[in-house]
């Protein structure tokens, strides 16, 4: 049986487990992420010597954000700016002896669900995080579509409102009104300090989703604009990619009230749009819950250095 170690970099947090060869974890920790990459290699490079001391290890996957180049080249890093322009697959290999796969994390959430989740035995899908941003995987006959420059996915650079001509453009994208952080949680902060100056933050968005469904009305608002904007995207990804299925990852799809709301307002606009309600029972996909939540990026990854080898 093979054994990989396995990372998934986040914003906030890097996990780190193995991973064997049919899908099973162990020795699950984590370490605050830092945006310096020298320090983000020696930690990573430390974790790997000490577990080639106890086991015998395959290779490295790395769930990542950010575009990645096919041979593991960092071409951006997302929040993670200096991981930008970065030779991090090369950099790894040559310090550890090992082969290394990096993948962008939501593409590695996607390869999970086809080995492991609820994407088995499906063709053609997409998988959107909400999380920090919005980040996307598109699986067309069963491989990762990647684009021709690996850009492909990103789908929280679309833009989703009028614009205005004096703001920065991106301000109007999806990464600021459908993601966990600048879509819910920021809007609802906004909202509440502008009624209330000395309330202090809220920065979980369960919170928010519980104070909603409680009867919050600041809540209320901000978790209807924010089902609104995710809701459109979800129809734009219909109409343009045809999948069997979307599956919806990140922490908040954990939330079965939230995930049932989706639905429903989905629902709703489907029936709105003429063209996608006439062939709703025939030929227009569903959205679901990405099933391994948590554990996709360290599965994808070591899916994606098991297939490598």
């Amino acid at each position: 049986m093979q054994r990989y170690v396995s990372f998934d970099v986040g914003g906030t947090t890097v996990k780190h487990a193995l991973v064997d060869d049919q899908g099973n974890i162990s020795n699950k920790q984590a370490f605050e992420t830092i945006d310096s990459a020298d320090e983000l290699l020696s930690q990573m490079i430390g974790i790997i010597n000490k577990a080639k001391t106890k086991e015998t290890i395959s290779g490295v996957g790395i769930s990542v954000p950010g575009i990645v180049r096919d041979d593991g080249y960092m071409i951006t890093g997302g929040a993670i700016k200096s991981l930008n322009d970065y030779p991090l697959a090369q950099t790894l290999e040559r310090e550890t002896g090992l082969p290394v796969a990096v993948e962008n994390d939501a593409n590695a959430a996607a390869i999970a669900e086809h080995w492991l989740g609820a994407a088995q035995g499906v063709g053609t899908y997409l998988t959107v995080v909400l999380g920090t941003g919005v980040g996307g995987g598109i699986v067309i006959d069963g491989k990762v579509y990647r684009g021709a420059h690996g850009m492909a996915g990103e789908f929280g650079w679309n833009i989703i409102h009028d614009i205005d001509p004096t703001c920065e453009l991106e301000h109007f994208s999806l990464n600021w009104h459908a993601s966990v952080v600048t879509g819910l949680v920021d809007r609802f902060n906004k909202s509440v300090i502008q009624a209330f100056p000395n309330t202090e933050k809220v920065e979980d968005a369960q919170i928010i989703l519980k104070l909603a469904a409680d009867g919050d009305p600041i809540a209320g608002i901000a978790v209807s604009d924010f089902l609104r904007d995710v809701s459109i995207m979800i129809i734009n990804l219909f109409a343009n990619f045809d999948p069997e299925k979307i599956l919806i990852g990140g922490g908040i799809s954990a939330n079965d009230g939230f995930m049932h709301t989706l639905q429903d307002t989905v629902d709703e606009y489907i029936t709105r749009h003429e063209s996608l309600n006439r062939i709703r029972d025939t030929a227009l996909g569903h959205i679901e819950t990405a099933k391994l939540r948590n554990d996709a990026g360290l599965i994808g990854a070591a899916y994606r250095i098991k297939q490598k080898l």
